[in-house]
């Protein structure tokens, strides 16, 4: 995703157009009110492997030091916020409490911190309802496969190998205790919440800022953002939408016409927004087979599908974040038959022989302006 200040104009054919805008059903006028007085502190930093960043809305009448001071107290809470998720949720720190889940004997309970029984229980449901398109327990497969942890493999693994990692996993095989905010290991499980994670530590993010007064702020996360309130200038958190590999080719869409390119810019107000593409992560075998780095946890194959990307609109960008995932795995057809049952906003980029085509789901049609 990139941000824009303004709603630009694009050129197709000698031509301006108007790029296609993105704005919430559900509009808050009181949060929309600017900070006409204020200014944009911005952050950022790395973290869960990728780069973040933070920009909010702040007094500009502050006296003396108070700027500096202040800014200097919500980079330390930011940086605290996701720290603390990495401690959490992070498969790669062998200290972690999924890690120590992943570890610990068969049938026993494992106590988590309540943030991870939270990410837990939203992965379980989005795998219940996704019929396990997304599955928490994935883990052996994408470590078998190469995205994770263990070190990367030159050859595909074998048959029998998948069939292994497989019997491994199974969302369903995961119980709750939710009053005792525990996890019970049934033996082998291995949780990744690489898909989910990160969108939660978005929310995260926004809530720490809103609870120290901030109310005007967008936060990112690889990609990943979720925006509130408004800029000084009165205008929304602009945030253009991800397109896969543009210099190759345009996005053909019935809203914009054959093969036309168009910009596509969301307005971030008290929504969030995950993208999920082959494009993103992959790599080529040594026969130079192209894997993709979203796993089919039903099958124990990289998805192979026509499907390129999803981008998932919600309001919490850790269901969007899961969502994409659970959404690139079906593929369009289930996929968009599934968004559509659910009510959620997504789009989907389809290669075809002649290009990419764009299909969005009735709650994201009905966002177009």
């Amino acid at each position: 995703m990139t941000l824009s200040s303004s709603v630009p104009a694009c050129h197709v054919d000698g031509r301006v157009a108007r790029p296609r805008v993105l704005v919430p059903a559900d509009i808050d006028s009181l949060a929309l009110a600017p900070m006409r007085e204020g200014r944009i502190a911005s952050f950022g930093g790395e973290t869960m492997g990728t780069t973040w960043s933070v920009r909010c809305v702040l007094p500009a009448g502050e006296a003396g030091g108070a700027p500096a001071m202040r800014e200097a107290a919500l980079d330390e809470t930011i940086r605290a916020v996701l720290d603390d998720v990495i401690v959490q949720m992070s498969n790669w720190r062998a200290d972690s409490s999924v890690s120590r889940f992943n570890r610990a004997a068969a049938n026993t309970w494992v106590t988590v911190p309540p943030a991870c029984f939270q990410v837990v229980e939203a992965a379980l449901a989005v795998a219940r309802e996704s019929g396990g398109a997304y599955d928490p327990s994935a883990g052996p497969l994408v470590d078998l496969w190469g995205f994770g942890p263990v070190p990367r493999r030159a050859s595909p693994p074998s048959v029998a190998a998948v069939e292994a990692a497989r019997g491994r996993c199974g969302w369903s095989r995961i119980e709750m205790d939710r009053a005792a905010l525990r996890l019970r290991q049934q033996g082998g499980i291995a949780l990744d919440l690489c898909a989910i994670a990160k969108g939660y530590a978005v929310d995260a993010v926004r809530d720490a800022l809103v609870a120290r007064g901030v109310v005007h702020l967008l936060v990112e996360i690889g990609g990943e953002l979720r925006g509130e309130g408004v800029k000084p200038d009165g205008m929304p958190w602009w945030v253009e939408l991800e397109r896969p590999l543009d210099s190759e080719a345009a996005i053909s869409s019935p809203h914009a016409g054959s093969h036309t390119p168009t910009i596509d810019l969301i307005a971030l107000h008290q929504l969030a927004v995950a993208t999920s593409g082959d494009y993103r992560r992959f790599y080529l075998d040594a026969s130079q087979v192209r894997r993709a780095h979203t796993i089919d946890p039903r099958t124990g194959y990289p998805c192979s599908h026509a499907l390129a990307s999803v981008t998932v609109l919600h309001r919490s960008c850790m269901l969007a974040d899961a969502w994409s995932t659970a959404l690139t795995v079906l593929g369009p057809d289930a996929g968009m038959a599934l968004a559509s049952r659910r009510k959620l906003a997504v789009r989907f980029v389809i290669r075809t022989a002649t290009g990419f085509r764009e299909c969005l789901s009735p709650a994201c049609s009905a966002m177009l302006e």
